[in-house]
């Protein structure tokens, strides 16, 4: 009884021990990223001294050498460049739109090309539009009500979602795919409300496919800003004959080659155990993409910093990976995943930014129960420091490629109200970015890091056969 007694006794002096020890490690961290962030200050040259980051771009080019020698400044054990075939997409001149509602009386919107859509003929686009909520209205319709036509889908955000990836994810169809299915019925030309929460006049790009359709028989997509969208819709009620009139002068070239961006720290007991924390290195062109992903590029970044900075020597290799293309192609994170796979590296742990800079809330992990389980008892760790949301779900999309059984895949999550505010649009820029949130969010990711490292990863049972 003794001996039992005293065994519980030395357990529970371990736990309060590592306990301890957990907490001063991250109580350090979070004091350094505070005190002694650079995450902000790699931000600003990104953002202001590069700009916005579209894949295959000049500045894409400019912001993988930046990046790569400011890792080569941090003493790490490792920097390259890992190559990878981007597409290269231009907007070209601005677009320029009005709706017409009687000869010669026009009203301008603001308007902006989608990511890979064809331009419109040189004199532009000219024609009746018909709106409709989404791409199931398109069968009701028909072809005689849409040919000839401009399609203006109009489904907004649902506002009554807190989550507003929920939101946006049940309208962001219209957008990827709406073109492909409106040209089915002859329509010559498509528009889409801004996926945006917000009532403003910034127009928000992004992705959209044509699938499998032949480039003679695309049509040229848009996205209209949410007041235009509201102006628009309420015009079409009072007179549905109003003319829409659209020109923009986009244009697709051949593949070019980039880099993915990759720096490490080898492990001391488990090299071959490698954890990687990343972002993406491109972005949408119309703003600087402070938010999506410059963010989550300076925080990934900080984590190795910040690890370094504290004397913390991580028992398992940890990478930093820098993805490029994963706005309009995820050609990044497919390659890593391709490469990794090629050289049967043993990744057990993935952490993804890419939802601003806002206040971290928690993660969301994907991964198995005994992992999620894991990271539930360090909850209390995180409470100091407003952490509160652990939840399983999507980790991001250029470490998906990574999953596997044994993996945990993770994704900072932000205060999310004000993402979509900035998302894919001019407005995306430096001084929407708050310094001591994005070290907050620098500094949670690092310490999920460590925590990972020191108690390792939840291996699933083996079966015994």
């Amino acid at each position: 009884m003794k001996n039992k007694l005293l065994l519980i006794l030395l357990l529970v002096v371990c736990i309060v021990k590592a306990q301890t020890t957990d907490e001063k490690q991250l109580k350090n961290i979070y004091n350094t990223s505070l005190i002694q962030g650079q995450g902000y200050n790699w931000l600003n040259y990104l953002s202001n001294q590069i700009g916005g980051r579209l894949s295959g771009s000049i500045q894409a080019q400019k912001a993988v050498e930046y990046t790569k020698k400011e890792l080569e400044s941090l003493g790490l054990d490792r920097v390259w460049l890992q190559p990878v075939m981007v597409p290269k997409w231009v907007r070209g001149t601005p677009e320029f739109a009005y709706f017409e509602t009687s000869p010669g009386k026009t009203t301008n919107v603001p308007i902006c090309a989608l990511g890979g859509s064809v331009a419109t003929p040189q004199k532009g686009i000219k024609a009746n539009i018909i709106e409709v909520k989404g791409i199931e209205d398109l069968k009701a319709l028909g072809k005689e009500k849409i040919q000839g036509k401009i399609v203006f889908y109009n489904r907004p955000m649902d506002p009554t979602l807190i989550s507003t990836f929920k939101s946006y994810s049940g309208c962001v169809d219209q957008r990827y795919s709406g073109a492909e299915e409106a040209g089915k019925y002859g329509a010559v030309g498509v528009l889409v409300r801004s996926v945006n929460l917000r009532l403003d006049d910034y127009p928000h790009t992004g992705s959209m496919s044509y699938g499998e359709t032949p480039v003679k028989n695309r049509v040229p997509a848009a996205a209209i800003s949410t007041n235009g969208a509201e102006l628009l819709s309420t015009t079409l009620k009072l007179n549905p004959d109003i003319k829409f009139y659209f020109k923009q002068n986009c244009k697709q070239y051949e593949d070019v080659k980039s880099y993915n961006v990759i720096g490490e720290i080898t492990g001391t007991t488990f090299p071959n155990e490698i954890m990687i924390v990343g972002g993406h290195l491109d972005s949408w062109d119309l703003g600087d993409g402070s938010h999506d992903d410059g963010a989550g590029v300076v925080q990934s970044m900080e984590v190795l910093r910040l690890l370094k900075e504290t004397g913390y020597k991580p028992k398992r290799t940890i990478r930093v990976v820098l993805f490029m293309n994963e706005e309009n192609g995820l050609r990044g994170g497919n390659k890593y995943a391709e490469v990794a796979k090629s050289k049967k590296e043993n990744h057990v742990f993935a952490l993804e930014s890419d939802a601003g800079g806002f206040t971290p809330r928690g993660f969301s992990f994907d991964c198995s129960d005994a992992n999620f389980k894991q990271v539930e008892s360090w909850k209390k760790l995180f409470e100091p420091y407003l952490i509160h949301m652990f939840v399983k779900g999507g980790s991001g999309a250029d470490v998906g490629p990574l999953k596997n059984e044994n993996i945990v895949l993770a994704g900072l999550r932000p205060d999310s109200q004000r993402y979509f505010d900035h998302h894919h649009a001019e407005n995306d820029t430096f001084e929407h970015v708050n310094k001591r949130e994005l070290q907050l969010g620098a500094a949670t990711m690092a310490s999920l890091v460590y925590l990972f490292d020191t108690y390792g990863v939840k291996l699933p049972p083996k079966i015994k056969g």
